[in-house]
């Protein structure tokens, strides 16, 4: 199946991000942590060149703990200042506060020795479709002033919002880049959601989840489901739909709405902490 989406607001907001980003003091990025590789936009690294970088590996409660700990090893390596969160709790909200001043400690010295007191550290916030960026800002900021969905392209236009201790977060759409160049990076950005399934062909990208969950996390797939499933994932697709109530008229399995079922299970944490890939 091909993946592939790139609407035309993307490459209006990369043309503006070219001309703002000489304000922008630090590049937060927030990726997913399901895919923390696929999941981050390769275009930003030349956007955000010579720029202080925060990676933020968000929806950690929805991934493997061992495995994200492993990317956040990985990352570190590569000399980026990485760091997990579950934007639902307090405790690491508060967390970041301190982690983004830390980021900008030398931007907030230089402007003491230059007698520039109390300029705000401004922050651009990007990413791909769907991975939390204004429920990131939202709950930074304490504040519901950025409007949010569990789908692409909620956010069209970019947004300056400005919080009491010294910070401005700009909020940006979600950006993809033009083409895929490894068919798999495609197929992981579409398992999350970061692709409308209204443009996806839901019961092939189902058959692909649950190729990767039988390869990788069998036992909560096992777990979910009823039990054992046939080696042959349309088979597998099939039970599930049997399983779960998802039947037409005469007793037929309806794999259309299983496949969403199964899709939908997954991007809400209902069959495991899962991540589909490794450092």
């Amino acid at each position: 199946m091909e993946y592939q989406w790139y609407p035309g607001h993307m490459t209006k907001t990369v043309r503006e991000l070219k001309e703002q980003m000489k304000l922008i003091d630090l590049v937060i990025e927030i990726a997913d942590a399901r895919i923390p590789m696929s999941g981050r936009n390769p275009d930003l690294d030349s956007l955000a060149a010579n720029k202080v970088r925060l990676l933020i590996l968000g929806k950690k409660d929805l991934a493997d703990e061992a495995v994200t700990n492993e990317w956040l090893a990985y990352f570190r390596e590569q000399g980026l200042n990485p760091i997990a969160v579950d934007l639902r709790r307090n405790a690491d909200l508060k967390m970041l506060n301190s982690v983004i001043r830390e980021s900008c400690k030398a931007k907030i010295e230089r402007d003491i020795r230059r007698g520039i007191m109390n300029r705000p550290i401004r922050a651009l916030v990007a990413g791909i479709p769907n991975v939390g960026k204004s429920t990131f800002i939202n709950s930074f900021s304490g504040s519901s002033s950025l409007k949010t969905g569990n789908k692409p392209g909620v956010t069209k236009g970019r947004q300056w919002i400005r919080l009491k201790n010294g910070v401005e977060l700009m909020d940006t759409p979600g950006l993809l880049w033009p083409k895929f160049e490894d068919p798999g990076v495609g197929e992981k950005i579409a398992l999350i959601g970061s692709i409308p399934d209204a443009i996806m062909n839901t019961e092939e990208l189902s058959l692909a989840l649950i190729r990767r969950l039988d390869a990788d996390y069998p036992e909560l797939l096992s777990e979910r489901y009823g039990g054992d499933l046939p080696e042959d994932p349309a088979k597998a697709l099939e039970q599930i739909a049997k399983f779960r109530g998802c039947l037409k008229k005469g007793g037929e399995a309806d794999t259309e709405k299983a496949a969403s079922l199964i899709l939908d299970d997954f991007r809400h944490g209902r069959i495991g902490r899962i991540t589909l890939e490794r450092p």
